[in-house]
């Protein structure tokens, strides 16, 4: 197996595999979120094109997704992406534009995580945790840095910065700092969602990062690490 070391960065490349994984990228998110479409249905959506049997709602939910995705995509090319606050509350109004609550601003109230007894952090708090949890991800190896982009995506789901979208927004996050740093980004598969939310109860629970850090490791595609690895 190719250890991640073996990765050689390189930003445009990253970036050209993930724009031709959206439509898997937004199959697999929604489908988490309990949206079913099928990637056939998901491809003639992000072609322009309604499909039947579905809820106005749940459409505008995927297309929320790709045009997240798209705008990721553009500020990683023109070097804007940012861990700042401005740039993350942006990215949230397409992302949850219509679905939560309040789009584009951290949340202004308390809220729950189904399935858990632990109780995210005042609101108040926000703010500051936000600028604690960005500190330095800049000159990191390649496993450090896929460790550093995966306990963004922790932090953000457990700390509900948001009403709502919060583990989407952490995937983001987490994939605009592998993409901007030139390594291929991390697609949470649907046929695995029964792992995912098993292990993520129970790191709400203990914050111990360990092994979800482990599960979302061993999703990255083993032929994008080899085709990163490549001298080319």
């Amino acid at each position: 197996m190719i250890s991640l070391e073996n990765i050689i960065p390189n930003p445009q490349k990253a970036l050209f595999f993930a724009k031709r994984q959206l439509a898997e990228l937004v199959y697999d998110a929604v489908n988490l979120e309990g949206i079913h479409y099928t990637l056939p249905e998901i491809q003639t959506l992000l072609e322009g094109v309604t499909v039947g049997g579905h809820k106005i709602s749940d459409e505008r939910i995927v297309l929320n997704q790709a045009n997240a995705w798209k705008f990721l995509f553009e500020s990683v090319e023109n070097n804007q992406f940012s861990l700042h606050l401005e740039f993350v509350c942006k990215l949230h109004a397409i992302a949850a534009k219509e679905e939560a609550l309040t789009s584009g601003q951290f949340r202004s109230g308390q809220v729950t995580i189904s399935g858990t007894k632990y109780m995210p952090p005042p609101a108040t708090e926000l703010a500051h945790t936000w600028q604690n949890i960005i500190f330095d991800y800049t000159k990191l190896s390649a496993q450090d840095l896929y460790q550093k982009a995966i306990s963004l995506f922790l932090d953000m789901a457990r700390i509900q910065f948001f009403y709502d979208v919060n583990k989407r927004m952490g995937r983001f996050m987490m994939n605009g700092i592998l993409l901007s740093q030139g390594y291929p980004a991390i697609n949470l598969p649907v046929k695995r969602q029964v792992e995912f939310n098993t292990l993520m109860l129970e790191f709400y629970h203990s914050n111990n990062k360990t092994a979800m850090t482990i599960f979302m490791l061993d999703c990255l595609d083993p032929r994008l690490i080899t085709i990163m690895a490549e001298h080319n």
